[in-house]
């Protein structure tokens, strides 16, 4: 276990303060539950399990979850190695929307925003924005070729509670 006291305690917390209704909570015992990871404030202290809270080369706090990441399938990998030119991305967005409350909308992009968190693999890259990762992490981009169509999707989102039957939407778990 990690423990924070003093300046980088109130910037941890300070850190948490900031998170998303979706991955911050406050327990009665004090207790913090983000992503499914439990840190612990007692007696003024910041118990986090190791990997949590990491210094990066400029000294300030860094989150790093790993929890916090999409899988890309092999089918999804030769997709993006076709249609993709140099310095392009498939960029994943959640929005409102679909016959389940939230569909996932793709498009090939050139412009990576502050916000986004960048996957790589085998030269491709994907881009997921902050607030989309929150909906599907955890989950894998896939290519699925049928007769009736071809489309990128998520597949196995542990976010998901119930999805539409083609894939492109999908209802939150709370």
């Amino acid at each position: 276990m990690s423990v924070m006291s003093g300046i980088g305690m109130k910037a941890a917390v300070s850190c948490f303060a900031r998170l998303s209704p979706l991955r911050f909570c406050c327990q009665q015992q004090q207790q913090w539950l983000l992503s499914r990871t439990l840190c612990s404030y007692k007696h003024g202290l910041l118990t986090a399990p190791p990997g949590i809270v990491q210094r990066n080369s400029s000294s300030t706090l860094q989150q790093e979850w790993s929890q916090d990441k999409i899988l890309l399938s092999k089918a999804c990998v030769k997709r993006l190695h076709e249609i993709c030119d140099a310095g392009e991305f498939l960029r994943v967005q959640v929005e409102g929307g679909g016959c389940s409350g939230f569909q996932y909308k793709y498009s090939v992009d050139t412009i990576k925003n502050e916000d986004d968190r960048v996957f790589e693999q085998d030269g491709v890259a994907v881009v997921v924005d902050r607030d989309s990762l929150e909906f599907i992490k955890g989950g894998t981009l896939d290519f699925s070729q049928e007769l009736i169509r071809s489309a990128f999707q998520i597949v196995g989102n542990p976010q998901a509670e119930q999805g539409c039957s083609c894939g492109s939407s999908f209802s939150v778990k709370l």
